[in-house]
C-alpha cells in the first residue's frame, strides 16, 4: 500500500474513532509516553551550566529512537495495516473537533462553564474572560492545534513515512512541555522549540491554504500574509490569521499569562472583535472542511502515485 493511500486511510479512521476513552484508559497513548520521556529528560538534564548542549542532544537521542520505532513498525506491517492504525492515533481531528465544539456547547450554558471548558485546550489565564475571549481562545485553539495535530504530522508522514511522523510527534511534544521563554527553560528547551519552528514552517503556511481553499478564494491571502507575523509565534500565526480572514473576526489580542496581562497585537484587527458560540460552531465548520479538502489531495496523490 502506497503512503498516501495509508495516509488517507488513517485520516478516515481517525475522523470515525477519534481517541477511545477505554482503549487509553487501558493502555498509554503515545503522546502520554513522550510526554513522559521528555520529563524524565527534564528532570535528568535540565541542571548545571550546559543546559542548550544537555538539550539539544537528549532531544536528538530520543529523534533516533523514535525513527528506529518507525522503521521497525514498517518493517512488521502486514501491508501496510499496522502503519494505518499508528498514523490514525498519531492524528487529532476528531478529538480537536470534539475539544473546540465542547467550549461552545459550554458557553451556551453559562460563561462560567465555557471557562471551565476552555481551560483544558489553552493556556492563558480563563478566570476573568468574558463570552467574547473564550470564543476567540477556542478558534485559535482550533486554528492552531489543525496545524500541530492534523496537518503537521500528515505532512511528515507522506515526507518521511512513520519515522517522520513520530520524530515530528515527539518535537512537537517537547516544544509544548519546554520550548518555554521561562528561566527554567530558556536554554534547555531552546534546541526543541528551534526544532518544531523548522517543522512546522511548511505545515503552518499548508494550513493556511486548506482554510483558504474552504471558500474558495485567494482573496483573503493578502491579508493573511500581513497579519501572520503579528503573531508572537513563528508559524501559528499563518493558520491563525487565515482562520480569522474566513470567519471574519479579530484574533490574538491582549491577552493574561500567569496573571501578567500582555499587550499582543490583534490578527484581522477590522474583524468582529464581540463574538459567540455561533463563531465557534463556525470554526469546527472550518475544520472539517479544511479536513475534506486534505483528504481529498490526499486520495487524488494515492491515485496517481
Amino acid at each position: 500500500m502506497s503512503t498516501p493511500a495509508i495516509l488517507a486511510l488513517a485520516l478516515l479512521l481517525d475522523a470515525m474513532l477519534g481517541e477511545p476513552d477505554k482503549l487509553w484508559k487501558r493502555v498509554p497513548h503515545p503522546a502520554v509516553v513522550m510526554g513522559r520521556t521528555i520529563d524524565w529528560l527534564d528532570e535528568t538534564f535540565n541542571k548545571g551550566d550546559k543546559r542548550i548542549a544537555n538539550g539539544a542532544l537528549g532531544i536528538m537521542a530520543f529523534c533516533v529512537i523514535a525513527a528506529m520505532i518507525g522503521w521497525a513498525i514498517e518493517d512488521i506491517s502486514p501491508g501496510g495495516l499496522l502503519e494505518v492504525i499508528v498514523v490514525a492515533i498519531l492524528l487529532a481531528q476528531k478529538s480537536l473537533a470534539q475539544h473546540v465544539q465542547a467550549v461552545a456547547d459550554a458557553l451556551r450554558q453559562s460563561v462560567a462553564d465555557g471557562r471551565r471548558s476552555v481551560a483544558m485546550i489553552v493556556g492563558r489565564d480563563t478566570a476573568d474572560m468574558d463570552t467574547s475571549a473564550i470564543s476567540r481562545s477556542a478558534i485559535e485553539s482550533a486554528a492552531e492545534n489543525f496545524s500541530d495535530g492534523v496537518v503537521a504530522p500528515a505532512f511528515w508522514f507522506l515526507i518521511a513515512g512513520l519515522p517522520g511522523i513520530l520524530v515530528y510527534k515527539l518535537v512537537n511534544t517537547a516544544d509544548s512541555m519546554i520550548g518555554h521563554r521561562t528561566p527554567q527553560y530558556e536554554a534547555f528547551g531552546k534546541f526543541a522549540a528551534r526544532l518544531d519552528d523548522v517543522l512546522n514552517w511548511v505545515p503552518a503556511r499548508l494550513t493556511a491554504l486548506l482554510f483558504m481553499a474552504t471558500r474558495r478564494s485567494l482573496s483573503a491571502w493578502p491579508a493573511i500574509r500581513r497579519d501572520a507575523p503579528l503573531h508572537r509565534s513563528l508559524n501559528a500565526g499563518w493558520p491563525e490569521a487565515a482562520m480569522a480572514a474566513i470567519l471574519g473576526v479579530a484574533l490574538s489580542g491582549p491577552r493574561s499569562y500567569d496573571g501578567e496581562m500582555r499587550d499582543y497585537p490583534w490578527v484581522n484587527g477590522e474583524g468582529a472583535r464581540e463574538i459567540e458560540p455561533k463563531e465557534i460552531d463556525q470554526a469546527v465548520d472550518a475544520l472539517w472542511s479544511a479536513w475534506w479538502v486534505m483528504l481529498g489531495l490526499v486520495v487524488l496523490l494515492a491515485v496517481v502515485t
